[in-house]
């Protein structure tokens, strides 16, 4: 194996988040359906918010300043305490024997209880949460960031993740080489896996 370490995505790459999202964010839907301050349909919203940050659904289907700031300030404290689980093949993941990095965007809270509820801080070096509500930092600023702190070439890092527009796009800015994971997504160009018993070749 050729790879010293590995940065994986949370949501949609270790679990599916469909498989809570409903209930996750029920408030959420409540409130925005309640409101009406946007543009779009509303089933295309809740599509978007299993799959993208709150900022950017916010964004693209232009939400009221109000209705932005309302949803913002629910989500900061939301968070998910019921049983959850991972795709099965998540256990071949554990198996692999370099450094691991979690690295997840999301409202801190809900992104931990998530961690916790997975029992995922076992399995990883580090878990780093990217919080755009509180940070401007991004995805690509954490890896440049594990990358300098471990002394490693891009060259040694493998980066795992669903969103073509976020981990797969910081990690291919730095050099990185990435890997789509498509059990949830659409299989787009470049390197990609349907199960994480495809990784080894890439390792």
């Amino acid at each position: 194996m050729n790879k010293k370490a590995l940065i994986l995505d949370l949501d949609n790459t270790i679990y599916p988040v469909p498989s809570i999202g409903d209930e996750l964010f029920k408030p959420l839907f409540d409130l925005i359906t309640d409101c009406g301050e946007y543009k779009g349909e509303f089933e295309e919203i809740k599509k978007d918010m299993m799959r993208i940050p709150f900022q950017k659904v916010a964004k693209k289907y232009e939400f009221s300043e109000q209705l932005t700031e309302k949803g913002d300030q629910l989500l900061k404290d939301l968070t998910y305490d019921k049983e959850m689980s991972p795709f099965e093949d998540y256990a071949t993941i554990r198996d692999i024997s370099c450094k691991k990095f979690l690295v997840t965007t999301g409202y801190t809270k809900m992104q931990q209880s998530k961690v916790d509820r997975l029992g995922l801080e076992k399995d990883f070096d580090e878990v780093h949460i990217v919080d755009p509500s509180i940070s401007g930092k991004t995805k690509k600023d954490i890896f440049k960031d594990i990358l300098d702190r471990h002394g490693f070439d891009a060259t040694d890092v493998l980066v795992v993740g669903d969103d073509p527009e976020s981990e797969i796009k910081a990690g291919k800015e730095l050099g990185i080489d990435t890997v789509l994971y498509t059990k949830n997504v659409t299989k787009t160009e470049g390197q990609s896996i349907s199960d994480f018993s495809q990784l080894k070749e890439f390792l």
